[in-house]
């Protein structure tokens, strides 16, 4: 096979040309790196939050960036909210072809003895149900459309939990089957479903874990790779797994974590 030009090579390979991608928690971190990304790369993207003033200043990045996005409030653990969010979306631009679940909550940090009821229902209403939810409403968007891509966002507290992080994790681990399940079930109706699992990343979710020098210790100093990520450090990996560079990869957790899981 030839080798193309960059250029080009973008365009066949990673370019969004003519796809819808839904972005939840995208008002700031890694959902809106992600979104200016997509939209880069030619996607109309829809980004969601539950601060509407929020997503209109990022909407507004991404039109100064020469880019296309609407932004719509909706509350991840509303399914009223969330369905209300995918027929806007569809009224807007005509369907969708991308599914990014990246809204997420932890609301407590610390020993899982000390979570109770109302946190544990929270941590699952947002991380496991809505991406559950929500998935399945644009199940049928997609088929029609021939298919399309569902990005879960998920952290490598799945796999390995960390102190202070237990019932979170537990919500990730969740996920992770979930990814699994749909991306076999899904597979023959060509919707691709993976997930993204990354690990300590510079953002106001995990200020918890950075804004301490000893906690940031603990979690960098032995890593291969003895830092923090950036958000700029996860967008690409989403951008692969939208894209038709992964048009064979399905159900995979994929990681970016400097290592930490080695």
């Amino acid at each position: 096979m030839a080798k193309l030009p960059v250029k080009e090579l973008e365009t066949s390979v990673f370019g969004l040309d003519g796809k819808v991608a839904l972005i939840t928690g995208a008002s700031k971190g890694i959902g809106e790196d992600i979104a200016r990304l997509f939209a880069r790369f030619g996607a109309k993207v829809v980004i969601s939050s539950r601060r509407q003033s929020s997503l209109d200043a990022v909407v507004a990045r991404i039109q100064e960036e020469g880019g296309e996005a609407a932004g719509i409030a909706a509350h991840a653990g509303d399914p009223d909210q969330l369905r209300h969010l995918v027929n806007q979306t569809v009224d807007l631009y005509g369907g969708i072809d991308i599914l990014v679940n990246n809204a997420a909550t932890n609301p407590v940090f610390g020993p899982a003895i000390d979570c109770d009821m109302s946190a544990f229902d929270k941590i699952m209403q947002v991380n496991i149900k809505a991406p559950f939810e929500l998935s399945k409403m644009v199940y049928p968007i997609m088929k029609a459309r021939g298919g399309g891509s569902i990005i879960m966002m998920s952290s490598i507290a799945g796999q390995t939990p960390d102190p202070g992080l237990g019932i979170y994790s537990v919500s990730k681990a969740g996920l992770n089957m979930l990814t699994k399940v749909l991306a076999k079930e899904w597979g023959p109706d060509h919707i691709r479903v993976n997930a993204i699992c990354p690990g300590l990343i510079k953002t106001k979710f995990s200020q918890a874990l950075w804004q301490d020098d000893a906690i940031l210790a603990h979690f960098t100093q032995r890593l291969p790779i003895a830092r923090m990520g950036t958000t700029d450090e996860i967008s690409p990996l989403a951008l692969f797994l939208a894209s038709n560079a992964s048009a064979y990869c399905t159900g995979s957790l994929f990681h970016a974590d400097g290592g930490t899981l080695i």
